[in-house]
């Protein structure tokens, strides 16, 4: 199993996870937050041709996660895994419906020689889930977009191999920001909003980290955070030194990581 990230942050998000069953490869993409220009430009970073995707899973609603998925999704003819609760809250193309495969949250189903559960988790969408992807030799998770951890999101994401994990603001620097109204900043913090750092460390250290081969910062904010402050939150949790833990940022994602 290998990932890389094509962006990640409040303008657009998505990544990709790559199986292989030692015949052919299987790709997976989670969210598309990028129009097509921009979602082409960063799949040709990290080689990869977008009608090679298997599929689209969408963890929720929110522009940033979804809006490039229905145009990615007919241009190329790729089924879209959605919970029912972000199908009814989404803009979906009367076109793309046929594309459709409709999930529940805390669903599990096999794609791609994988097997993959839809975790549900507290934010502030209809029916939000993250994801966990085990292709029996490594477990994978991805969580972003959670303003808390939930006793399902602890058991779903412990003893995993590798986990995406956000950390996306520093209470102070957001409390401080002059840019973001009160309303805003309550709506980030809040209990449905979004992991600050030192939340993002408390969830880790209630995890079971034995298997945990790499740790990936993800979802920082560009005004409200520095991957510096991410990554001390993180390592102290762990109980590692900083440079271990990896940054999915906006510009550039992450490029693909192997495990093995």
């Amino acid at each position: 199993m290998r990932f890389a990230s094509i962006g990640s942050g409040s303008e657009g998000n998505g990544l990709l996870v790559e199986t292989t069953d030692g015949h052919r490869r299987h790709r997976v993409l989670i969210d598309c937050g990028f129009g097509p220009r921009r979602a082409r430009e960063r799949f040709q970073a990290v080689g990869v041709e977008p009608e090679s995707l298997a599929a689209i899973l969408v963890t929720h609603e929110h522009a940033d996660h979804i809006g490039g998925v229905f145009k990615l999704a007919l241009a190329h003819r790729i089924p879209v895994y959605i919970t029912h609760g972000t199908l009814h809250a989404a803009r979906v193309p009367e076109q793309a419906r046929e594309l459709l495969r409709p999930i529940g949250a805390d669903d599990r189903f096999e794609l791609g020689g994988m097997q993959i559960h839809a975790v549900p988790v507290p934010h502030d969408a209809r029916e939000p889930v993250q994801y966990v992807m085990d292709d029996g030799r490594n477990r994978l998770g991805v969580l972003t977009d959670l303003g808390h951890g939930s006793a399902c999101v602890e058991r779903a994401f412990s003893k995993l191999d590798a986990l995406v994990l956000e950390a996306n603001h520093d209470p102070d620097l957001l409390a401080g920001n002059p840019r973001y109204p009160p309303m805003l900043k309550r709506r980030i913090g809040g209990p449905f909003g979004h992991l600050a750092n030192a939340a993002a460390g408390e969830l880790l250290a209630r995890l079971d980290p034995g298997r945990l081969k790499r740790l990936v910062a993800a979802h920082l904010s560009a005004h409200n955070n520095r991957p510096e402050l991410a990554r001390a939150a993180l390592a102290k949790a762990l109980g590692c030194k900083a440079d271990e833990i990896e940054v999915a940022d906006q510009a550039d994602g992450l490029a693909w990581r192997v495990l093995a």
